[in-house]
């Protein structure tokens, strides 16, 4: 299957067995996992718990969402402007530049279109609808942030990719042009040419693979994106770890961090941050502005659909946290000041007790950019 991706080979496999990740045949994380983070007693979820979960795995009606072209026509303020549009994919503007991380409009979260995680929440805008990019950023080749269907879009167009050391592999297999594509090891960095804008990949702990036989042939990585004015954090997926202190002290502050809430399990926690250790992943990274990334999209574990935010809201009220929570689709400026609406509560509950207007929830109209 072509969404399997393919094994790095030559000089990209060279530089990779440089890596001090390299073991021989795999990549692994560095340190030791730290104490606590995994349930000894819980047992890894079984295929029937997935297939045959809860009622509430998945919100009953569609989420308020905006399509946001006709904000984007317009520049942010601030000069940092971020739009949620559903799970890590995240639109970026940053002194003038459109970033994109881990793009996924493709149905779902597998290699098959028929079979696997299925995405309950459309993205609020067509893919070729989306302004000209100048950088995409990757974090790793899990389907969820991995997709197929959208690079084989995204490779028609001149956009630059940045990802972690051979993810490179699956993209130029798909049709992305060799110089469009910058993989890094942690620490190392890459310069968008022509403009002051730097993404650095930075330590995560987690794990790799795209099929059975390919597990941790590719690196994971959190990325920094810095411009002259702004520094941003994105996770991609991590299990808690004391190199975000590291991070910190390398990289930070940062104007905007942007951690994984979703998807979490007991048996999960040395790979996987969920809501309470995403809370403490803030804390080492010097805190800052919290955009929750990674729920909302796709049943990925056994939890309730709204347990992750549910929960980062109550853990940011009790902690003076500056949690941002904006709709998917809406364009939000960190440095202003942003009040939180819970409005997730809405999707269950019935019609005639929702009490805000429903056309805020209605996709705009807006023309479109040529994506060619």
């Amino acid at each position: 299957m072509k969404s399997f991706g393919k094994r790095s080979e030559g000089l990209r496999l060279e530089k990779m067995r440089a890596s001090p990740l390299w073991t021989g045949d795999e990549f692994r994380n560095i340190y030791p996992i730290l104490p606590g983070l995994r349930d000894p007693a819980a047992k890894m979820p079984s295929i029937s718990e997935f297939l045959c979960g809860g009622e509430r795995r998945v919100p009953n009606g569609k989420f308020p969402a905006f399509n946001p072209s006709h904000v984007w026509r317009e520049k942010p303020q601030s000069g940092l402007r971020a739009t949620w549009l559903g799970h890590s994919t995240v639109f970026l503007e940053i002194d003038g530049l459109r970033i994109l991380t881990d793009p996924v409009w493709g149905p779902r979260a597998s290699p098959s279109t028929l079979i696997g995680p299925k995405r309950f929440q459309p993205v609020p805008i067509d893919l070729r609808s989306m302004p000209p990019l100048d950088l995409i950023v990757i974090s790793h080749d899990h389907y969820d942030h991995l997709d197929y269907p959208t690079i084989r879009v995204l490779a028609k167009t001149d956009v630059m990719f940045v990802t972690s050391l051979g993810v490179g592999a699956h993209l130029e297999a798909w049709g992305v042009r060799p110089e469009r594509i910058a993989e890094l090891d942690w620490w190392e960095s890459f310069q968008l040419p022509g403009f002051d804008l730097t993404v650095t990949a930075a330590p995560s702990q987690h794990f790799s693979g795209r099929h059975t036989r390919d597990r941790n042939a590719t690196l994971w990585s959190s990325m920094v994106i810095r411009s002259a004015r702004h520094t941003i954090f994105f996770s991609g997926d991590t299990g808690l770890t004391n190199e975000y202190q590291l991070i910190r002290e390398r990289l930070g502050p940062f104007d905007l961090v942007m951690l994984e809430i979703g998807a979490f399990h007991p048996a999960w926690g040395d790979i996987h941050l969920g809501p309470e250790n995403a809370i403490k992943a803030l804390s080492l990274l010097g805190g800052g502005n919290f955009l929750p990334i990674h729920w909302g999209t796709f049943s990925l574990s056994t939890h309730d659909w709204d347990q992750p935010i549910e929960t980062v809201l109550t853990l940011s009220q009790k902690e003076s946290i500056q949690l941002l929570a904006p709709r998917l689709g809406e364009a939000i400026e960190p440095a202003h000041e942003h009040k939180i609406d819970p409005w997730w509560r809405l999707v269950d509950m019935p019609t005639e007790r929702r009490t805000i207007d429903e056309s805020e929830g209605e996709l705009l109209e807006g023309q479109a950019w040529p994506i060619d």
